[in-house]
């Protein structure tokens, strides 16, 4: 039964998005406990500090019950069997992100065929909002609340040095 399972939910998290979350969300009414992990490094040139990401994911988090936060470094299957995941959570956004995400399925598969990718696709009112784009609107001084939590809207500004238009 699903409701035994452990999940993982892993990512960059730079920032974390209400996208991000609306995938959580969904993911802990299905799974017994969720992982979510943010990555010590990423493909990608990472803005804030492992620190500053693990803060925001757990001020984010605060009302979920069978949510956990915590960090990885290397193999993605090997942290799941590690921590007692037998399921990856991804979420979609749009047919580019399951390309790229069906490939690491697939290689996970590969390197632990007891671990399941399931994919979520994100909600519709959160479908355009990347990390990248968040971090792009906001260095331009536009409104992002609404689209990240407010502790990554004060923490971007601030980081800025500016203050939000309205």
């Amino acid at each position: 039964m699903a409701n035994e399972v452990a999940a993982v939910y892993p990512g960059s998290f730079d920032p974390v998005t209400n996208g991000h979350l609306d995938v959580l969300r969904r993911a802990s009414k299905l799974f017994a406990k969720v992982i979510i992990v943010a990555s010590v490094e990423g493909r990608k040139k990472l803005d804030f500090s492992l620190e500053d990401r693990l803060d925001f994911l757990r001020r984010a988090v605060i009302s979920f019950d069978n949510v956990e936060i915590d960090s990885f470094d290397g193999l993605l299957v090997d942290y799941a069997r590690k921590n007692g995941a037998s399921v990856i959570i991804r979420g979609l956004r749009e047919v580019s992100d399951f390309e790229y995400e069906y490939q690491m399925a697939v290689m996970n598969r590969r390197l632990a065929p007891e671990i399941e990718t399931v994919f979520l696709s994100t909600g519709s009112e959160y479908y355009y909002v990347s990390s990248s784009l968040i971090k792009e609107v906001a260095a331009l001084g536009g409104d992002i609340s609404g689209l990240v939590p407010e502790c990554v809207v004060s923490a971007l500004h601030k980081s800025k040095g500016e203050v939000p238009r309205q």
